[in-house]
């Protein structure tokens, strides 16, 4: 069991984090720090955090365990801001959905203190976003991954498991490198497809019109455009070459497709969408796939 939790950023994910741990018994305080003071105070008043502290470096001080819940683009201030608040037994954890950048990050911020951080991505969420959404429940048989890198001390590496298989979720270690580019192809290109759909459908003189007609395929096609346009763009920016490969990869597959309609080759149009059926009745999903809109995050 751990003394105290540290939470830096009380929405969402963090939120829910908190409640896990408390409902397994696997901490006895939780106090919290948001960027924005009332965020933090509504935390205290649904009992997700004991004590709300005025700063990121105050909410740390004392604890033995650490989560950064916080966008991407603000991890290496964050870590800057906690580094004199990290002991030498302090596990340091995030929950971002990007690794390459958050380690960076977590290496200038933290200095010598990276060897506590345990880079984590639990592939969860929902679509909803705020502390009020919070739950115990959200990481329960879902995915975490974990990316240690080689000076990352092992002994927080199997803490860090320990504590997220302690709540429910099943725990994936890989580098960071392939991480991102996994994620690149089964989570961040998507987005930007289903951002690039929308904003092309609107963007038509009849647009809404043909929104207006829209059914089940346009609802399961576009759902995760209506994602966090913040989160999303720092996402998308943190890992944009291995996003950009895909994208290319794509764009090549769209054109093969193009190319089969605008010559009328039907054969080879059935047996293009044939292939891609066969891939995607095959696939099996895992329990951590549903809900990728908004990690997270």
């Amino acid at each position: 069991m751990f003394e105290q939790l540290g939470l830096i950023g009380c929405g969402l994910m963090g939120g829910s984090f908190a409640l896990a741990l408390k409902r397994a018994k696997l901490v006895k305080r939780v106090v919290g720090y948001s960027k924005s003071p009332s965020t933090t105070e509504r935390a205290r008043q649904l009992g997700v955090i004991d004590v709300a502290a005025p700063s990121a470096l105050l909410a740390v001080s004392g604890a033995d365990i650490v989560l950064l819940a916080v966008p991407v683009a603000a991890s290496e201030a964050t870590f800057k801001a906690i580094r004199h608040g990290i002991s030498a037994d302090t596990l340091v954890m995030d929950v971002g959905s990007t690794k390459g950048d958050v380690i960076e990050a977590a290496r200038n911020g933290l200095q010598k203190q990276f060897a506590n951080f345990v880079p984590a991505h639990p592939i969860a969420g929902k679509e909803v976003s705020g502390i009020e959404h919070a739950e115990a429940s959200l990481f329960t048989g879902r995915q975490v991954v974990l990316t240690p890198v080689k000076t990352t001390l092992r002994s927080n590496v199997q803490r860090a498991s320990q504590v997220w298989s302690g709540i429910g979720a099943n725990v994936v270690t890989m580098t960071h490198e392939e991480h991102d580019a996994a994620f690149a192809a089964v989570s961040h290109l998507p987005h930007l497809l289903a951002f690039a759909y929308t904003n092309a459908l609107i963007g038509q003189p009849q647009g809404d019109r043909f929104l207006s007609l829209a059914g089940p395929g346009f609802r399961d096609f576009s759902r995760i455009a209506a994602s966090d346009p913040v989160m999303w763009r720092d996402v998308l920016l943190a890992n944009r070459e291995q996003v950009l490969q895909q994208s290319q990869a794509f764009r090549k597959a769209l054109e093969d497709l193009e190319a089969l309609m605008t010559a009328g080759d039907l054969q080879g149009l059935e047996q293009s969408i044939a292939a891609a059926s066969k891939a995607r009745a095959a696939w099996k999903p895992n329990s951590s796939t549903d809900a990728l809109a908004q990690q997270d995050s």
